[in-house]
């Protein structure tokens, strides 16, 4: 959790507050990859694309 503290408060202070969103899409995608490597949980996911 002090890695993410850390983080945020980099973005605090040095005003990158435009990394967020793509933080938030690579950690979204990130756990796309991760749960269709799951065999029973694959067909939820291709049915999104």
């Amino acid at each position: 959790m002090d890695f993410l503290k850390e983080l945020f408060m980099f973005l605090k202070t040095r005003k990158k507050f435009w990394l967020l969103p793509l933080i938030f899409i690579l950690l979204a995608l990130t756990a796309l990859i991760v749960l269709s490597s799951v065999p029973a949980l694959a067909p939820f996911i291709y049915t999104l694309f």
